[in-house]
């Protein structure tokens, strides 16, 4: 367990992203991802926007009135400067474009921004005209520093121990829905803010499903458990994966895939490393499910970021190739899926270092 949390370098995120700005040729970005704004800022809110400008690094945030004390607890906690408004939505964007004024070209995030928000934004912001931008901000959130591989391993942490207090239940006559219900409440109280996704817990044929629902079916002897899960510690998320046995595995199809996606699942893990690619840790789980002739039945991809989202940069997939970093902090998590039959995911949540990479998740793996 982590006692003591390091702390986060919320205030240089600022200047970093100006740098990327300018490459871009951007003198504002307007932001609306909430996450991208709690990264900047340190805000935690469920509403607000952010100005930023490239000439001095220079925030303004706006936000509604619920948040009027929290907004400034929050900045200041992170010493975090900027200029701040609370109050109704429309003069928020009217204090925002005048902290941008005097630029012609300001970039929104276009994966953040319905047409139906573009045509509000593009009305509220003339004569300026609204740009669509690359993710900016989810390029700095690539690197994460000390303070924040922290918290994600506290959230793994937690999900661990959580998961500890749960497997004794996994026995014939207990319901999947009972189950995943008390892992998420032993996720809460392990000192989680919630989970970090829906958990995932499938048994028997069900695992065939890499994104089942748990249901009312019963385990039974001899069935494998597909069990998906993570906590989410200070905004922060983990992920991991086991498949559990109950009892002893009769099906020997079964106890094979479990072996194959074993040791595809180590192979990736060994790649998992600064100047690696992250295809390239994507074919060495996959080709050993390949080679072991169910290379159909692995229908994802090997693994993703984890951070503030559940799911971001880098995608740890065949095609996007990524260089891998220091500070990134990747999932490695093949599978085999068999219909009507049942299925197999190991995941863990790592961290890469100076000089390979460090698990987050401990959880042991052996059926």
């Amino acid at each position: 367990m982590i006692k003591d949390l390091r702390a986060m370098r919320t205030s240089s995120r600022a200047g970093k992203l100006s740098q990327l700005m300018e490459r871009e040729g951007i003198g504002g970005l307007f932001v609306t991802n909430l996450k991208s704004i709690r990264y900047l800022t340190g805000f935690s809110g469920s509403f607000a926007y952010v100005g930023v400008r490239k000439s001095d690094s220079k925030l303004a945030i706006a936000t509604d009135g619920r948040y009027a004390i929290q907004v400034v607890k929050e900045l200041e906690y992170n010493s975090v400067e900027a200029d701040v408004y609370v109050g109704k939505v429309q003069n928020g964007l009217s204090f925002i474009k005048k902290h941008l004024a005097g630029i012609d070209s300001i970039g929104f995030e276009a994966t953040n921004v319905t047409y139906s928000m573009l045509q509000m934004l593009q009305k509220s912001f003339e004569p300026q005209k609204l740009v669509p931008a690359k993710p900016l901000i989810e390029e700095l959130r690539l690197i994460k520093d000390l303070g924040e591989v922290d918290r994600i391993h506290m959230a793994a942490y937690i999900a661990d121990q959580a998961f500890k207090k749960v497997l004794p239940k996994f026995k014939p006559g207990a319901k999947e829905s009972d189950i995943a219900a008390l892992l998420d409440y032993e996720i809460r109280r392990f000192g989680a803010s919630g989970n970090s996704f829906e958990t995932i817990l499938a048994s028997g044929e069900n695992g065939a499903l890499p994104h089942a629902k748990p249901s009312d079916r019963v385990l039974s002897e001899g069935d494998l458990v597909v069990c998906d899960f993570g906590a989410t510690f200070d905004g922060y998320a983990s992920d991991m994966t086991r498949t559990i046995s109950v009892g002893r595995v009769r099906s020997k199809t079964l106890r094979e895939i479990y072996a194959i996606v074993l040791e595809a699942q180590l192979a990736g893990l060994r790649e998992v490393k600064p100047g690696a690619t992250t295809t390239k840790v994507d074919k060495a789980s996959r080709d050993i499910i390949v080679n072991a002739g169910y290379g159909d039945k692995f229908t994802h991809s090997t693994g993703h970021g984890v951070g503030l989202d559940i799911h971001e940069l880098p995608y740890v997939a065949s095609r996007g190739a990524v260089k891998l970093e220091e500070g990134m902090v990747v999932t490695v998590e093949p599978g085999i899926y068999i219909k009507d039959l049942g299925g197999v995911r190991i995941e863990d949540t790592v961290v890469v270092t100076t000089d390979g990479n460090m698990p987050l998740t401990s959880s042991g793996k052996e059926i």
